[in-house]
């Protein structure tokens, strides 16, 4: 896959999430997509109907303000992207109420793709970073 055709898919993907559009956002999936949030409680998941979940989860509880592209980096089935992000707590993060407190802080994508679509996107965050504003 070129490089330009993943940016078109992972940009989908991230632009649907930003709308609150969860249809649209696991709709660059594969049937088999493994979605996973590293440390999320309910672990990795499988498939686009419990990734659906999870965002619909997330959604209840952040508001996406600004989403930065740090880097991007392509290999022949892959790209990484590092972003900075920026959203309002609704509800909580990490179990700290938000109270409508914005935070901000580094994340780390890692998609793979088959099949002219997603087949798996990884997610790290600075979930430390965001407590700490949270708790300031």
């Amino acid at each position: 896959m070129t490089p330009q055709r993943m940016d078109e898919l992972v940009d989908a993907h991230i632009g649907a999430e930003a709308s609150n559009d969860v249809t649209a956002a696991v709709a660059v999936y594969t049937d088999d997509v493994e979605h996973d949030v590293v440390g999320a409680p309910d672990g990795v998941l499988h498939g686009p109907d419990a990734a659906s979940h999870r965002y619909e989860q997330l959604l209840k509880e952040l508001r996406q303000d600004e989403l930065t592209t740090a880097r991007r980096y392509h290999g022949e089935d892959f790209c990484v992207i590092e972003h900075k992000v920026t959203c309002t707590v609704t509800g909580q993060f990490a179990g700290i109420p938000g109270n409508g407190r914005q935070v901000s802080f580094r994340m780390l994508h890692l998609f793979e793709f088959r099949d002219d679509a997603i087949s798996r996107e990884n997610v790290w965050m600075d979930t430390a970073g965001a407590m700490a504003q949270l708790r300031a």
